[in-house]
This record gives structure tokens, C-alpha cells and sequence, in this order.
């Protein structure tokens, strides 16, 4: 999988969209990212190998994996069924990213790093090969776990610093592919207000501000939207050239993949194309 992702792709929670009404749209915007040059498309929000599919048909080359599916919201073996559909009809292309979600969008929460072993264990059993899953990985144990019983970790809101532990922990071969939210504006304050904007949920769910707290940022970098400190670490924004830098910061720590996320204050279903080629031709 490492191989055939490259260096960068495009997260998107509108390209998951099951609205039927757009599904044109975003079949020609998968097109296009891979005519960009992206390696793979990683889908936001709770999604599926269902919500893969259409895109996979739509292109030729470019991997689609799931940002994350819920462990709680698809049982294994239907999991498995799905993922071995897919993967019989476009080999290597489809990408099984597993999370455990949170306590507040999933009421079965429960231990949820027993559940995920539990979960990963049915996969083995079903016939899901280790390289055709990853781990929304954020803490020390859940990485082991990504670098022991899949192909790596596909990590959330995280700095180029934790991506460096995240790589000492994994060791040289899995994969690591860390989310980084890009936003295409250079005024501190526009930025900035586009990032809160963005964070506010992030910042009520205690796996990411737990995740931010262990990883040196303190209670007050987590109030108002998140601080100077916390925006800068967790978002490239700037010129070009400032943000080619904070991109490549995250494969400097040890990313071998990033997924590129545009923050632009657009709607839950707009496709930031406009953005995507841009970014496209900032990275050739």
C-alpha cells in the first residue's frame, strides 16, 4: 500500500456524500484528483466501503480508504464481506481505515481498545488480510496495535511532532499517513478564524483533546477555538511557500503519506476542487 498511495492525498468528507443528486459530481472530482497526481482520496466522517466504490469505478489508479469506518456502526463480518467485494473487483485499491469513533457518537462505547482487538480479531477470522487495513491510531497502544495487526496507521489532528513518535513506535515499515488540515490563505486572522470555525467539534471530543493534552499542548491552548499555538501546529496555512514547508514537516517526522485536508469554509457536501488543483500544482 505504501507504495501505490505516494506522498500525499485528499481527505474529504463531501466525496463520501451518498447524496444521489451529486454523485456525478463527485465520480468527475475523483477523476480529477487522480489526474492531479494524488495517490488516494481518504473519505471524513463515518464511511464505508459502499461510499468507496463509486469513486474506485470512477478512476483507474488511485487508492480509496475510509477515514474512518466505526467499529460500533458496521459488524466484522459484514465489514470483511464488503471489504473482499471490493477488493476482488479493484485489487488494491480500497483502503479499510478502522476507528473507534467516540463516546458521544456511538452509545454501545465501551473499552474501546478491547473492542478494536475484538474487532480486528473477527477480520482475521473473516479473511481481511493485515495490508488492507489501517488504524485511526492516536495513542501509544493503539499505534503498537496498527503496527502489529494492520498496515499502519492513518492518524487525526496531529502535529508533525507526534508524527515523529508516531514513526518511532511503528518502526520503518508500516505505514504512516497523518491528517493535516491545509487552508490556502495567508491572513493570520481569515486563517485562523477558518481554522476555529473548523476545530469547534474536534475540540469537544476528549479523544483528540486528551490526544493534544499528552502531547504538550495545555488546557488553555484548548479554549476559544484553540490558540495561536495549537492552529499553527494542527493546520498549514500561508503562502505557498510556508505552506509546502508545514507539509513537508509532516514527512520530515516520519509521514510517508499525508492526507491533505482543505479547510475553506465551504459546506458539509461543497467539493473544494478549485483548492485541490491548486494544492496540486503548489506540490508538483
Amino acid at each position: 500500500m505504501k507504495e501505490s498511495i505516494g506522498r500525499y492525498g485528499i481527505f474529504s468528507g463531501a466525496l463520501r456524500s451518498e447524496n444521489p443528486e451529486r454523485r456525478g459530481e463527485r465520480a468527475e472530482a475523483a477523476s480529477e484528483l487522480e489526474e492531479l497526481g494524488y495517490g488516494a482520496i481518504w473519505l471524513g466522517g463515518n464511511s464505508a466501503a459502499h461510499n468507496a466504490a463509486p469513486l474506485i469505478e470512477a478512476t483507474s489508479r488511485i487508492v480509496v480508504g475510509t477515514g474512518i469506518q466505526s467499529i460500533w456502526m458496521y459488524e466484522p463480518e459484514a465489514s470483511a464481506t464488503s471489504f473482499k467485494e471490493l477488493d476482488s473487483a479493484h485489487p488494491g485499491r480500497f483502503a479499510l481505515g478502522l476507528g473507534v469513533s467516540h463516546a458521544r457518537l456511538a452509545e454501545q462505547y465501551r473499552r474501546p481498545y478491547s473492542a478494536l482487538v475484538t474487532y480486528l480479531d473477527a477480520l482475521d477470522r473473516a479473511g481481511v488480510p493485515q495490508q488492507g487495513r489501517l488504524l485511526a491510531a492516536l495513542g501509544p497502544k493503539t499505534t503498537e496495535l496498527a503496527r502489529d495487526r494492520a498496515a499502519g496507521a492513518i492518524p487525526y489532528l496531529i502535529t508533525a511532532e507526534q508524527t515523529a513518535r508516531s514513526r518511532e513506535l511503528l518502526g520503518e515499515e508500516p505505514l504512516l499517513a497523518p491528517e493535516l488540515k491545509v487552508i490556502l490563505e495567508s491572513d493570520p486572522t481569515r486563517a485562523r478564524t477558518l481554522a476555529r470555525d473548523f476545530l469547534a467539534l474536534y475540540l469537544s471530543l476528549p479523544n483528540y483533546t486528551n490526544n493534544l493534552l499528552r502531547n504538550g499542548f495545555t488546557e488553555d491552548d484548548l479554549k476559544d477555538g484553540g490558540s495561536d499555538r495549537l492552529i499553527d501546529a494542527v493546520c498549514a496555512w500561508g503562502d505557498e511557500t510556508t505552506i509546502r514547508a508545514r507539509i513537508n514537516d509532516f514527512h520530515e517526522a516520519g509521514a510517508d503519506h499525508v492526507a491533505l485536508q482543505v479547510v475553506d469554509g465551504g459546506g458539509r457536501e461543497d467539493l473544494s476542487r478549485e483548492a485541490w488543483r491548486k494544492l496540486a500544482s503548489l506540490l508538483a
